[in-house]
């Protein structure tokens, strides 16, 4: 036979909703664990992929790369050229010159009293060593023409040329990735400039 103080405590209300309580995180517990449990293994991660960048050329030899030309020979023009003056280049090039193109390197620029007034700008020569080298030396712009000119020898559109050397050679539009045939050769945009801004009797270096 139980106590009355016995049967009070087992009737109070707090004391009854605490094992409720525990009773309900039990089974709680109890259920996510055989969640956990059941869970299915993740799958392991894919192995990663070579690097594309492994199977490509170094970026040295991409920048680098030539286009060939007939013949089996390649234009210098095609590779990258710093589109600054060197000391050389200012060595080379005396103050009275309207006009400079660095054969070596594939540049040219105008100038007045010794001060870069255009460019420098790529170039393409006639190619070293041939028939068609283009001159080096200390010449005058003799004659210029328009936009439509085209070559009477090649049969060839040279426009906006500004003539400055013997055997018809100038500054004229053409490709910066094949050789001319004597003359420097220009984007056609530059050729307008030098055309415009060379006068007759302007001094043109060629090194």
């Amino acid at each position: 036979m139980s106590s009355p103080s016995r049967n009070a405590a087992l009737r109070s209300p707090g004391r009854i909703g605490l094992v409720t309580a525990v009773a309900v995180l039990v089974t709680t517990a109890g259920v996510v664990a055989g969640i956990v449990a059941n869970r299915p293994a993740a799958a392991p991660a894919a192995p990663r992929p070579a690097a594309v960048a492994a199977s490509r050329p170094p970026a040295a030899a991409r920048v680098n790369a030539e286009p060939s030309l007939p013949g089996g020979s390649t234009s210098k023009a095609s590779a990258p050229v710093p589109l600054v003056l060197t000391a050389a280049d200012r060595r080379d090039c005396p103050a009275a010159a309207t006009a400079c193109a660095d054969l070596a390197r594939h540049v040219t620029w105008l100038q007045g009293d010794g001060k870069v007034t255009f460019g420098p700008v790529r170039m393409e020569p006639g190619k070293p060593g041939s028939p068609h080298q283009t001159p080096d030396g200390t010449f005058f712009v003799s004659w210029k023409a328009g936009p439509s000119y085209v070559s009477d020898t090649y049969d060839e559109a040279m426009p906006w040329a500004t003539f400055f050397g013997s055997d018809g050679i100038a500054f004229h539009g053409g490709s910066l990735t094949s050789w001319s045939h004597g003359c420097v050769h220009l984007t056609d945009s530059n050729a307008h400039y030098y055309n415009e801004h060379l006068p007759l009797g302007a001094e043109v270096v060629v090194f």
